[in-house]
């Protein structure tokens, strides 16, 4: 949810863009309103959505779920890359910002994918795992409040197949994670979070310094 990749020099950062990114203009719209929002920082880099849509198409993913919407550019990210028959289940409770969602996935002709659920994120994966959806799904995306990070982790967990992805952002909360001064509620959250992926064998692991931090972990 950084503005910025955190953890390089801005001239690094804007060489990566400059030499990487291919933009679409849905996006780049969509970047354009949020940044009027005071909570802008809140939306994932042009970058790390481009590096999730590669992910998505690497393993040949067609169901997805994302916990944590906001005004909707992962999700779009997401979408693009997804084949036409492709699906996100979106969770979040903001009719607000998803509102402003909603009218990006329209223009750049993804709503057929997208799934909207205005609810608490944990009862809406409840209520997948009842109806008999584990291991029906590909990736995960999990950007939403942190202390419940594990929560959401291990219901999209079995609602992933083996070989599913599920990514989760802010896991290095601009550095906070490695500052043990900092003992406010969501970085102690993030900090137990990353130690218990650390050692879960269920799952093959990578945490990257891309924004504010990026950690894979697939389903083995």
């Amino acid at each position: 949810m950084a503005s910025k990749t955190s953890f390089l020099p801005s001239r690094i950062h804007q060489y990566i863009l400059e030499h990487s990114l291919r933009d679409r203009a849905v996006l780049a719209e969509l970047r354009a309103e949020t940044a009027k929002d005071p909570r802008a920082g809140m939306q994932i880099t042009a970058d790390q959505g481009q590096f999730m849509a590669l992910l998505v198409c690497a393993i040949g993913a067609r169901n997805c779920i994302e916990v944590g919407v906001f005004t909707g550019y992962s999700s779009l990210a997401v979408a693009l890359a997804l084949p036409d028959d492709g699906r996100i289940v979106c969770c979040d409770i903001n009719e607000e910002w998803t509102a402003i969602a909603r009218r990006y996935w329209q223009l750049g002709s993804v709503e057929h994918k997208i799934d909207l659920r205005l609810a608490p994120a944990i009862e809406t994966l409840d209520f997948m795992l009842d109806a008999g959806e584990a291991g029906q799904y590909d990736f995960a995306f999990i950007d939403a409040d942190k202390q419940n990070y594990e929560n959401y982790y291990e219901r999209c967990l079995r609602l992933l197949r083996p070989g599913g992805l599920l990514a989760f952002d802010n896991t290095l909360w601009s550095g906070a994670v490695a500052d043990p001064v900092d003992q406010s509620p969501d970085t102690h959250s993030l900090r137990a979070f990353n130690d218990k992926l650390h050692y879960d064998e269920r799952v093959m692991l990578s945490l990257l310094p891309l924004a504010d931090g990026l950690t894979l972990a697939l389903k083995t």
